[in-house]
């Protein structure tokens, strides 16, 4: 029987063995609603079952995860898509990220860390693994010097989150704005929290794709 209070979850992975384990830590925190071996059997699923949430490897027979996930985003835009793969190459990350990925794992993340991205994507979120998330923050070397309409933060938290999406560090970002570490350390509390990021980095991910930034 379905529990309406638990996000509903599509595991795509074409290694049995892999996606035993995706089951396995998955399914402690959400319903697994469908799992498939291929792309194509993958997105026959998805829209059977209409999930909160799918998880795809990128390295799919029949249909690779890119372009599963530009499909799910086409014809069942109300799904998110967490991409969980052994791929950390900066072309497969940023295709991910232009298809419409709202999260990206490697399969050698810790369990919970995959719990978290699917968890932060199925609110709404953009998780990506702290051992690639750096790509994801060069992809925006430039971001716009307006805040999107709608923002949660304040003006002193998007310049913080700017020069955070710089690779400054907490220390030189209280040097560069003439304000204390702790002050710093404060405001990039309060970010988390309004952003429900994991960490500063992912904060920064999170405004970068929402517009914030």
């Amino acid at each position: 029987m379905n529990d309406p209070a638990r996000q509903r979850v599509v595991i795509v992975e074409d290694h049995a063995l892999t996606r035993a384990g995706l089951r396995t830590a998955l399914g402690s925190a959400f319903e697994i609603a469908g799992e498939a071996g291929d792309g194509q059997v993958g997105m026959q699923t998805i829209l059977r079952e209409k999930p909160d949430v799918a998880v795809v490897d990128i390295g799919l027979p029949g249909m690779d995860g890119i372009e599963l996930t530009k499909r799910v985003r086409s014809e069942c835009p109300a799904t998110h898509v967490v991409i969980v793969t052994m791929i950390d190459l900066e072309e497969e990350v940023l295709a991910a990220l232009a298809a419409g990925a709202d999260a990206y794992c490697l399969k050698s993340s810790a369990p919970e860390n995959i719990v978290a991205a699917v968890r932060i994507a199925s609110e709404g979120g953009a998780y990506f693994d702290p051992q690639i998330a750096h790509l994801v923050l060069a992809r925006f070397s430039h971001p716009a010097k307006g805040a999107a309409t709608g923002s949660p933060l304040s003006e002193r938290e998007t310049e913080i989150l700017r020069l955070i999406s710089d690779g400054r560090s907490n220390v030189e970002i209280a040097e560069q704005l003439y304000i204390g570490l702790g002050t710093v350390k404060g405001h990039i509390r309060d970010i988390l929290e309004k952003l429900s990021a994991a960490d500063r980095t992912h904060a920064a991910v999170v405004a970068l794709r929402k517009g914030y930034i």
